[in-house]
């Protein structure tokens, strides 16, 4: 028997989503056709639209659809450079590899925000850093920092956060690929300017995402074309995508009701792992529910997902989009591990199906088989 513990790369997704899914594949019509069918069509996709702003409470008519988290990273980040000639962006140091890399193409300055070692982003670092800040004269910025981070499962600050940002003058860009649909995520109470989503993290498909921004922020579009979704993102529309991302939000509820539940059987697997002789990331802050980053002395990230897969459960080495390189996780090194401790490095992550089995066979295999790397080593 297979336990998936790697909600975190990509959650399953779930059954009435396929079947939604299937459903609006088996449907004619594009959503820009003014024929029935067509009209149809741009009737599931409104639908799903809402759905979508339901779950982060964005604003009416600040939800565009995108093919997933990177497109809305590229998106959010140039489109706010070029529509508010930022000079200077801010990256915190525990920010996904996209934002980074994107922030980097612009061509803006960077400078990266410190991380605490409990995994909290540094934000008397930013205020002081801010403190003295004149946009006239160095130029209007732009703040990155995600929601919740998608190694450790930290839960960041975000409203203190966009409160430094706004006083000085700058915008604020919150990556919530880890957040939405596993914890409220209130888009308008954030204050954040920017934001985004992608489907395949809580259940929906893959290939599908949003960017979410209040409707009255300029944003240049970097999908050019046919005008779609109101000239901010060209592109034929996904359609039976977007109505899987529409049920899966609608859906999100369900998790959110078992998040104590998720949190306990985490709790479990963490305590098993801390008797065992493991290092836990972040386990002093408000995290994820289904998030656990541990470190093993002696037991690579690599050796530890290769002797879980035998053993029947899927885990992950830090980011699932980094975990087929060698390098130390950016993020540890960030909250001060070595570089033994960032090697050695695991990333557990629980979801919507996840069950005390699950759980269980990681109580069960992890302890044994690092029991036995110590054994050998001694």
């Amino acid at each position: 028997m297979r336990h998936y513990l790697d909600h975190n790369a990509t959650a399953p997704v779930r059954p009435e989503v396929i079947n939604a899914v299937a459903d609006a594949m088996g449907r004619d019509g594009n959503a820009l056709s003014v024929h029935e069918e067509g009209r149809k069509a741009r009737k599931a996709l409104e639908e799903a639209r809402e759905a979508v702003r339901a779950l982060v409470n964005g604003p009416v008519g600040g939800i565009v659809f995108t093919s997933g988290g990177t497109e809305s990273i590229h998106y959010g980040i140039h489109g706010a450079v070029a529509s508010h000639q930022i000079k200077r962006i801010f990256v915190s140091a525990i920010e996904h590899s996209a934002v980074l890399a994107n922030a980097e193409a612009t061509g803006a300055a960077i400078e990266i925000i410190p991380a605490l070692a409990t995994g909290v982003v540094d934000f008397a670092w930013l205020e002081e850093r801010l403190s003295g800040y004149d946009t006239a004269r160095d130029g209007a910025f732009l703040v990155c920092v995600m929601v919740v981070n998608n190694e450790t499962g930290v839960i960041q600050p975000i409203r203190r956060i966009a409160d430094i940002v706004h006083d000085a003058g700058g915008l604020i860009f919150c990556d919530a690929c880890q957040a939405a649909g596993k914890v409220p995520v209130n888009f308008v109470m954030s204050d954040a300017d920017i934001m985004c989503l992608t489907g395949h993290k809580f259940g929906g498909p893959l290939g599908v995402g949003a960017l979410i921004s209040g409707p009255n922020l300029p944003l240049a579009p970097q999908m050019l074309g046919g005008g779609h979704e109101d000239n901010r993102r060209s592109g034929t529309h996904n359609v039976p995508g977007i109505v899987g991302l529409g049920v899966a939000a609608k859906l999100a509820a369900d998790s959110l009701a078992r998040a104590d539940e998720i949190t306990r059987l985490r709790d479990a697997m963490q305590h098993a792992a801390e008797a065992a002789g493991a290092t836990i990331w972040g386990g002093s802050e408000e995290r994820l529910p289904g998030t656990l980053c541990l470190s093993a002395p002696g037991f690579t990230g690599e050796t530890q997902m290769m002797t879980m897969d035998l053993a029947g459960l899927a885990i992950s080495a830090g980011s699932a989009c980094s975990s087929g390189k060698t390098k130390p996780s950016h993020v540890l090194k960030a909250m001060g591990a070595s570089d033994d401790e960032a090697t050695c490095a695991i990333r557990l992550s629980l979801g919507w199906n996840s069950t005390q089995d699950d759980a269980d066979a990681f109580i069960r295999e992890w302890p044994a088989a690092y029991q036995r790397i110590k054994t050998r080593a001694a």
